[in-house]
C-alpha cells in the first residue's frame, strides 16, 4: 500500500495499523510499539477498541524521524562528533601512545 501526502484522492483519512506496518516496513508489534509510547499519535475507536492511525499523524511521524536522523547524522558522523569533521587526526589513539610496538590486528 501506498500513502500519498494527500489522503484525499483516495478518500482514507485512517490507516489500521498493518497498513502502517506495511507502510514503514516494520513489523505490527512495532506500529502498536511506536503508538503505545506515544511516538506515533493513534487514536483507539469501536467497542474491540481498534487502533487508527491519520494518514497526516503518519507523514508528521516520518518527517520527524527525517529530522531527527538528520541531526543524528550531522552531530554523529561516523562515529565522530562534527567540530572535527570526521577527519583522523592527532590524539584519537585512545591509549596515547602511537601503537607502533603492537601486533596488527
Amino acid at each position: 500500500m501506498t500513502v500519498p501526502s494527500d489522503p484525499a484522492p483516495t478518500g482514507r483519512r485512517f490507516l489500521q495499523l498493518a497498513d502502517v506496518a506495511e507502510v514503514l516496513n516494520i513489523s505490527s508489534a512495532q506500529v502498536y510499539a511506536l503508538v503505545r509510547s506515544g511516538d506515533l499519535p493513534a487514536i483507539k475507536i469501536g467497542g474491540r477498541g481498534q487502533w487508527r492511525v491519520e494518514v497526516s499523524e503518519l507523514e508528521a511521524y516520518i518527517a520527524r524521524m527525517y529530522a531527527e536522523t538528520r541531526d543524528f547524522v550531522t552531530t554523529h558522523r561516523f562515529g565522530r562528533p562534527a567540530d572535527d569533521g570526521g577527519r583522523v587526526g592527532e590524539g584519537d589513539d585512545p591509549d596515547g601512545d602511537d601503537d607502533s610496538d603492537e601486533e596488527p590486528r
